[in-house]
C-alpha cells in the first residue's frame, strides 16, 4: 500500500512541477510584454528568429528546413557587419520563451542586404507560404505568429484618429499614440472553416488563386455581431447554397494568410432532401462532393504528383499544418470507424 501512495505522490509532484513551469513561463511573458525595462534587458540574453521584409531565414540540413535560433551575441556581430547599432534590437518582438524562460524575438532585417545576411548565415529567406511545407508543424506556428505580429507593426505605425506616428513599446505587445493617449493592440480576424457532409461525403471547393488542383474546406470572415454558428451556416448558404442541419466545432489555429486570422473550425451536416450544389461563381472556380475513396487518395498525393500527362490535376488537399487538412481526416476517421449498416 505504501508504494501504492508514493506512486501517486510521484504522478501529482511531476503533474504540479510541469504545471508550474508553464504557469511561471507565461507570468514570466506578462512581465515581458509590460515592463520596458525588463523585457529590454531579456533582449540581451534571448534568442532571435531572423525575417526579412516578412519572409523567414531558414537553414537546409540534409532534407530538413530548420529555423535557427540566434544569440545576442550572434545578433550583435551581424549588426556590426553591416555597420548597424545594437538599437536595431529594439524593433524585434516578443514571440514566446522556453521552458527555462530564455526570451524568444522575431526580428526584420528587410533594409539590410539580403543576398549578404544569406551568405553570412549560410540560408534563405523563404516565403512564409512555401516555408509552410518544409518545417515541423510546431515550427510553422511559430513563423505564422512572428509575421502576424512583425506584419501588424509594419501597418499601425500612424494613429487612426490624429494621424501621428505610433511607438512600440519594447515586447512589441502594443503601439501607443502619445498625442491622444489612444493604445493599439494587434487584433486577428475570426473566419469559420466548415467541412460540409451529407453523411457519406463531403464538400470541397476552389477559388481561382488556388494552385491547380486543390480542394480546401469552405470558409470566410465572420460579420460584425456574428455568432460562429451564424457565420457557418451563412457561409455555406451563400457559398453553395446549402442549408446547414447540425454543425460542431472542431478545433481553432492561428493563420497569417491573408493577414492575422483566428480559423474556428466545424463540421456541418446539411439536409439530404437538399444536396445540390449552387455554387457562387464570383468566390469559388468549383464545388463537388467528394466520396471517401477519392478523400483518402487526395491525403496521400503530394502537389507535385497531382498533374496528369493530359495537362489536368487530380485533386490533392491542404498541408497538414493547415486546420482544413485536420478537417478531412477527422471526417474520413469519422467515416472510417462507423459501423456496417445490416443489409
Amino acid at each position: 500500500m505504501a508504494a501504492i501512495y508514493q506512486a501517486a505522490y510521484r504522478r501529482a509532484a511531476l503533474f504540479c512541477r510541469s504545471h508550474s513551469t508553464y504557469v511561471r513561463k507565461m507570468r514570466y511573458l506578462s512581465k515581458l510584454k509590460e515592463d520596458d525595462s525588463l523585457c529590454r534587458q531579456a533582449q540581451t540574453s534571448g534568442t532571435f528568429y531572423l525575417f526579412h521584409n516578412l519572409s523567414p531565414f531558414l537553414q537546409k540540413v540534409g532534407k530538413k528546413y530548420l529555423i535557427p535560433q540566434l544569440s545576442a551575441a550572434e545578433m550583435k556581430r551581424i549588426l556590426e557587419k553591416f555597420k548597424e547599432t545594437e538599437q536595431w534590437i529594439e524593433k524585434s518582438v516578443l514571440i514566446g520563451c522556453s521552458d527555462e524562460r530564455v526570451p524568444h524575438f522575431a526580428l526584420d532585417l528587410g533594409a539590410l542586404e539580403r543576398s549578404v545576411i544569406e551568405a553570412e548565415l549560410k540560408g534563405s529567406f523563404t516565403d512564409l507560404r512555401k516555408a509552410f511545407f518544409v518545417v515541423d508543424e510546431k515550427d510553422s506556428s511559430l513563423l505564422a505568429s512572428a509575421q502576424a505580429l512583425l506584419r501588424w507593426h509594419d501597418s499601425h505605425q500612424y494613429c487612426s484618429k490624429t494621424g501621428q506616428p505610433t511607438q512600440k513599446n519594447v515586447a512589441g505587445s502594443k503601439r501607443v499614440c502619445h498625442a491622444s493617449g489612444i493604445t493599439y493592440y494587434p487584433q486577428m480576424s475570426p473566419v469559420v472553416i466548415i467541412l460540409v457532409s451529407d453523411g457519406s461525403r463531403c464538400l470541397l471547393a476552389r477559388q481561382p488563386s488556388f494552385p491547380q488542383g486543390m480542394y480546401t474546406a469552405l470558409s470566410g470572415f465572420c460579420d460584425v455581431g456574428e455568432a460562429v454558428e451564424e457565420a457557418a451556416r451563412r457561409e455555406v448558404a451563400e457559398e453553395v447554397g446549402l442549408e446547414v442541419e447540425s454543425l460542431w466545432y472542431s478545433a481553432s489555429q492561428h493563420w497569417p494568410f491573408p493577414s492575422s486570422c483566428l480559423m474556428i473550425a466545424c463540421h456541418a451536416l446539411v439536409r439530404a432532401q437538399q444536396l445540390k450544389i449552387s455554387m457562387n461563381s464570383l468566390e469559388l472556380e468549383e464545388a463537388r462532393w467528394f466520396g471517401l475513396e477519392e478523400i483518402m487518395e487526395g491525403l496521400k498525393r503530394e502537389p507535385k504528383s497531382a498533374k496528369q500527362n493530359n495537362g489536368s490535376f487530380l485533386p490533392w488537399f491542404p498541408p497538414k499544418q493547415a486546420i482544413a487538412h485536420q478537417l478531412i481526416s477527422e471526417w474520413v476517421k469519422q467515416q472510417t470507424s462507423q459501423p456496417a449498416q445490416v443489409q
